[in-house]
């Protein structure tokens, strides 16, 4: 394939739902200020969005909706559904911007968040079977570090953790290993940024890695300053299956961008900020949720076969 042609895939992947935004404040049962960048998983034949919800206060919680469809007549818990601990200095400011993935081995769901301590942002680990009850079990790394989720299975005996540190106030996004998901190990970086790029600034890890046959699909986020603000976008990345921390290909150009009104005026303007996505078997489409300006949720689809041939018509990396 072309550069030309892949660029015009690239340019015609995704299609948006036309009743975006599909959850607003306009929605929330209790008084909030805005609804985004929820993680997003099938539950019982349903999606389940966990979604960060941002309080009059400033301070942001975890609260669950679920549909049929994916799309229409969310079903959204009348409270939140995991709350801050404001006592606990991990979580003093709050939780944000979680990931799911189901691990076979546990089976258990594994939530990746980001609490905001004195020390700044925090990767945390909960544990759920219901999401209804919650086993935390704390920071996985130290601080400044976010954009974080599991793999759904252990590599070699050890579960690996795509994750965005800030080293030398460099973004790139890393990886990392445990035995136990207590004690990390063997860090390296991923992905780097690109000079001069739509992900020249910043990146990080947009929803959970998707299993392929050809990988593992790994959706991120890029950043571009700009005079007046930033532009987030969304791209893609294709790592080796049983190696993950190995990359096979990545996009040159963004798959994913802010258009639309209501992904350009919002809390944070030009932004689309993926955090979930969901296979829908039924249709062979991918599903990405994502932030819209940081003030509500929306929704993006693309047939899977389209993916895996945009994926595997990027260029391949080296070294």
């Amino acid at each position: 394939m072309s550069a030309f042609a892949r660029e015009k895939l690239a340019a015609t992947l995704f299609q948006r739902y036309e009743g975006n935004p599909i959850l607003t404040t306009d929605n929330w049962p209790y008084p909030i200020n805005s609804v985004f960048n929820p993680a997003a998983v099938r539950v019982n034949g349903e999606v389940l969005l966990l979604n960060r919800v941002e309080e009059l206060r400033g301070f942001s919680h975890l609260t669950c909706a679920r549909s049929k469809d994916g799309l229409t007549n969310w079903v959204i818990d009348e409270q939140p559904t995991m709350k801050a601990d404001h006592t606990n200095n991990e979580e003093k400011w709050g939780l944000e911007d979680p990931r799911i993935v189901w691990l076979e081995e546990q089976k258990q769901y594994a939530i990746t968040y980001t609490s905001f301590s004195e020390g700044g942002p925090v990767v945390s680990l909960a544990i759920t079977k219901n999401f209804k009850a919650f086993a935390r079990l704390g920071g996985l790394l130290p601080p400044e570090d976010k954009d974080a989720c599991l793999f759904p299975r252990r590599f070699n005996g050890r579960f690996a953790l795509i994750h965005r540190p800030i080293v030398r106030g460099e973004a790139h996004i890393w990886i990392s290993l445990s035995p136990d998901l207590k004690h990390w190990g063997d860090h390296r970086i991923l992905l780097k940024t690109r000079t001069a790029y739509w992900d020249g600034a910043r990146i990080g890890l947009a929803c959970q890695p998707i299993e392929i046959p050809e990988g593992w699909l790994m959706i991120y986020h890029g950043v571009r300053r700009t005079t007046s603000s930033q532009i987030y976008r969304t791209g893609m990345a294709l790592l080796d299956k049983n190696e993950p921390w190995r990359v096979l290909r990545r996009c040159e150009e963004w798959v994913l961008g802010p258009k639309e009104p209501y992904e350009r005026t919002g809390d944070v303007s030009d932004v689309v900020f993926v955090t979930g996505g969901v296979i829908m078997k039924e249709t062979n489409q991918l599903y990405l949720y994502y932030g819209a300006a940081d003030d509500k949720v929306a929704v993006a689809m693309a047939d899977m076969d389209r993916v895996r041939e945009y994926i595997m018509a990027c260029p391949e990396v080296h070294g």
